[in-house]
């Protein structure tokens, strides 16, 4: 019976996973908001995937003071709970590029990268003009969500807007091959014609790939001042 339950229990704990990996670390009541669960049934799947290591828990970050009471735990996914969407053909891709490496060299790595990032300049300007409401970093983030990178924008007060990829097909593969995130970092600043800055990547374990966009306001007065 307790296979059975298992089994049943699947289809809503794999939405727990979606709904983490499209948000971000979020704690069981945003869970059960974003579900319309319980908070017993979130228990429940929470339980269950931290004993298969998808999820772990983590204090959260703090900002400004802290109120009364201990703040809710966080639930992120690990790099095993991430092993389930779109990342079967790793090693594949790994070994393709050491054998470009080895036999081209590095420059060939480079350009590989590059013509890979490629659909955020081909994509950008077709999106902008299907969304002109959106702002230049909400359109990079349609961008890359249709690209399976679970993307959304941030604000940052006084900086600007940060750039959030929940999950990256390639993460595992940019590990040993950095000119990926490179070439994407690269391909942003283009678009928006100004200087971005990667701040963490899944690639290099972090929880989310964050890219710093400031506000061209604000580079003006860096420059006169």
């Amino acid at each position: 019976m307790e296979n059975v339950a298992t089994d049943l229990d699947q289809p809503t704990r794999q939405r727990v996973v979606r709904s983490i990996l499209v948000n971000g670390p979020s704690t069981a009541a945003a869970l059960g908001e974003r579900l319309d669960l319980t908070p017993a049934a979130v228990r429940r799947h929470l339980e269950h995937l931290l004993e298969e290591g998808a999820v772990e828990a983590r204090d959260p970050r703090q900002i400004g003071s802290r109120g009364r009471g201990r703040p809710a735990k966080v639930f992120a996914l690990t790099e095993h709970g991430r092993d389930g969407f779109d990342q079967q053909y790793d090693d594949l891709a790994n070994e393709a590029l050491r054998f470009l490496a080895e036999t081209a060299g590095p420059d060939a790595v480079k350009a590989f990268a590059e013509r890979r990032a490629s659909f955020i300049e081909e994509r950008f300007p077709i999106v902008a003009a299907a969304h002109p409401e959106a702002t230049p970093a909400e359109v990079l983030a349609l961008v890359f969500t249709a690209e399976g990178y679970a993307a959304s924008v941030r604000e940052l007060p006084v900086v600007g807007e940060q750039l959030c990829q929940q999950h990256c097909p390639v993460s595992h593969v940019a590990h040993e091959f950095p000119q990926l995130c490179e070439a994407e970092t690269a391909a942003i600043s283009r678009v928006l014609g100004t200087h971005v800055q990667r701040l963490a990547t899944i690639a290099h374990g972090d929880g989310v790939c964050t890219t710093c966009i400031p506000n061209k306001s604000n580079k003006k007065e860096q420059v006169t001042s």
